[in-house]
């Protein structure tokens, strides 16, 4: 009976850990809500874009914000098996900086 009720009571905590603090919103809704106001560029807009320019499989893709600037940071593998990574300007599409990931 003792358990039952720790268990009850544990299952309650989460609610009234969370009061009081800002529940952050899920990348992808940020992102929906940033390319419906036009602030940033459709991701396949800019992939598109880079693929003219680098092309390769996309590996992973994030998108951070940097001193109030949207960056989409690609992971690009190669055609010749480099792993690359292209930092964008996600408003405008402009790549920003290109690494090669050198793990050898």
């Amino acid at each position: 009976m003792r358990l039952l009720a720790l268990l009850v009571l544990l299952s309650l905590l989460p609610p009234f850990l969370a009061a009081g603090q800002d529940i952050a919103e899920p990348d992808f809704e940020q992102a929906r809500e940033a390319v419906e106001r036009g602030r940033i560029l459709p991701l396949a807009e800019v992939l598109a874009r880079l693929h003219e320019s680098q092309p390769g499989r996309v590996i992973e893709v994030d998108l951070d914000e940097e001193d109030g600037m949207m960056i989409y940071e690609v992971e690009l593998a190669t055609p010749d098996g480099r792993l690359i990574e292209v930092e964008i300007d996600a408003a405008s599409g402009r790549i920003l900086a290109l690494d090669e990931d050198d793990e050898d």
